[in-house]
């Protein structure tokens, strides 16, 4: 659906996009993530035509993203990360507004009106003035005039920024629907837990360039191989302590309550050997895992060298 090949953008000095490279599936719905100045924000403005870039490609569903924009813009909807003003306006007039603004007029702009703030829930709300409305309430609003002339690929720049949970709840339960509906989602977000429960995919953008891409079972799967190793012994941990000690896969050893940590570079096959051992040493291991990882962790490992922190802090603990 999307597939973005070596952009590059530069304000001034400041090399904003340095080689970016980006492909979306169609039907998915992809997280974009990123640190402040990353430029997640410069990407979305090329993909939606408000920016123009120094050199690169972008291909949407088969188009020159740059130099088709008119026809690209009837297969995309935008969801900037501020709503706008719009005094005076009550919601079905902002509706019907932007309906007018791509050709849909009369009863059929009216009925596809209804129909999209009747899936964000805003039903009851089509007298109200869009000005009065809740964030919450405005968020979605926008995302039923992105949707109105329904595009394939959609995209949202941090959607959720500002919004209480539960609001940011039913809010990602809307973005789910769609994706089951065969829309295409791109979304920018600095809310990484929700990201990882309703994306398909993840991308990690650092310093304008993609460092990490991949499904969320692959990502997730790098954070989880990554993560120490948490031992729990009934019996033997003095034996157990000096096996983890000469073993060569062992990097740091911790004590965390009645769990050893253990940082180990081994794969699975290593994993189950130190088990093995373990057992065959007449230890008595009553827990054996991997920390249960996140996208938290993996994006702070890349982006802000979290891993070799988390080294020292384990090194130093008491009780080895």
């Amino acid at each position: 659906m999307l597939e973005i090949r070596d952009l590059r953008k530069k304000y001034g000095n400041f090399q904003a996009l340095d080689g970016l490279n980006m492909t979306i599936g169609k039907g998915e719905l992809f997280g974009f993530v990123g640190p402040n100045g990353a430029g997640k924000t410069t990407t979305i403005k090329i993909i939606t035509g408000l920016l123009a870039p120094d050199s690169g490609s972008i291909v949407i569903d088969g188009m020159d993203g740059i130099r088709e924009q008119r026809c690209l813009k009837e297969k995309m909807g935008y969801v900037p990360d501020s709503f706008g003003v719009y005094d005076n306006l009550k919601v079905s007039e902002y509706m019907e507004f932007f309906a007018s603004c791509y050709g849909l007029e009369g009863m059929g702009a009216r009925r596809r009106c209804e129909t999209l703030l009747e899936q964000m829930k805003l039903e009851d709300k089509a007298d109200f003035f869009v000005d009065g409305l809740s964030r919450g309430m405005k968020q979605r609003l926008c995302l039923a005039r992105a949707l109105i002339h329904d595009p394939e690929l959609v995209v949202l720049d941090e959607p959720a920024s500002g919004l209480d949970p539960r609001t940011r709840l039913e809010f990602t339960g809307i973005l789910k629907e769609l994706r089951e509906q065969g829309k295409t989602l791109l979304v920018s977000s600095h809310i990484l837990s929700e990201l990882s429960e309703m994306c398909t995919s993840i991308g990690i953008i650092e310093q304008g360039r993609m460092v990490l891409t991949g499904s969320m079972d692959q990502i997730l799967e790098k954070v989880n191989s990554s993560n120490p190793l948490l031992i729990s012994i009934y019996r033997g941990r003095e034996t157990a302590m000096a096996i983890l000690r000469s073993h060569p896969c062992v990097q740091t050893i911790s004590l965390k309550g009645e769990e050893i940590k253990v940082g180990f570079n081994g794969d699975r096959q290593d994993e189950a050997l130190l088990l093995q051992q373990l057992v065959d040493a007449d230890v008595m291991v009553s827990g054996f895992m991997r920390e249960k990882g996140s996208l938290e962790t993996i994006f702070m490992q890349i982006t802000d060298h979290a891993g070799e922190k988390a080294v020292l802090i384990h090194e130093n603990e008491p009780g080895l």
